[in-house]
């Protein structure tokens, strides 16, 4: 796997969790704590049924890694359709700060696209009204499913891997590097929830997104100049 830096992915999906992940999915976090988590639970229960969220987001996206790394092992990504996905990541993540700000309905249109059909909305009440480990751990894999210009770039990088088991190890690091700032969104809701602190993170995590939004547009472009480059080193 010479063309992806399993480092590299950890670090960005870690740092990029606290503003990309809590600004994209803090409110689906904020709407199953309160819906989902009582009060009286101990703190070892709570830490348990929010990690059983994120591990299933995180088995969600370990199987849409091998799906992509498998396409990418008998179909062929060319710089130019690597740039376009890039750019094309790159805008959805934009709009979605600018969602995120509430300068635009954006992410709410995207978010409906797929919330609004029966066996999502279906599912969703059905493992919101449980209170079961299981049922967080369900919820994550649907939850997985959402549409996410950050999961766009990591399905990127595994389609590139060329291999199903490469690719599943790509998200499956992707996955579990965002699950600290999550867990700590969730596990520290009522914290959060507070005014100021909730709007200074929504402003933070707006910009951040924006920013790497731009970012990821500048490096597909980047490969449309250098037909060249490989995705380790898009970031150069």
């Amino acid at each position: 796997m010479d063309t992806v830096n399993l480092l590299s992915i950890a670090t960005i999906a870690f740092l990029g969790a606290f503003g990309h992940c809590i600004g994209m999915c803090g409110g689906i976090v904020l709407a199953y704590t309160g819906a989902k988590v009582k009060p009286e639970w101990s703190g070892v229960h709570q830490s348990t049924v929010h990690l059983a969220y994120s591990f299933g987001r995180i088995t969600t996206y370990t199987v849409l890694g091998a799906l992509f790394g498998y396409l990418g092992s008998v179909a062929t990504f060319s710089s130019y359709t690597v740039a376009a996905l890039f750019i094309f990541a790159g805008v959805v993540m934009v709009l979605t700060g600018l969602s995120i700000m509430g300068k635009m309905k954006f992410l709410t249109l995207i978010e409906h696209s797929i919330m609004k059909s029966s066996w999502y909305q279906k599912s969703f009440k059905a493992l919101m009204d449980e209170s079961s480990i299981f049922s967080f751990y369900l919820l994550g894999m649907i939850n997985g499913l959402l549409p996410c210009g950050f999961v766009y770039f990591f399905a990127v990088t595994a389609a590139s891997t060329l291999s199903p088991l490469w690719g599943a190890l790509v998200m499956f690091i992707f996955g579990l590097s965002t699950v600290p700032a999550l867990f700590s969104l969730g596990f520290f809701t009522g914290l959060l929830q507070r005014g100021n602190i909730r709007k200074a993170m929504i402003t933070l995590a707006s910009i951040a997104v924006i920013v790497y939004g731009f970012f990821m547009i500048y490096d597909g472009v980047k490969f449309i100049q250098n037909p060249d480059k490989s995705l380790l080193h898009c970031c150069d």
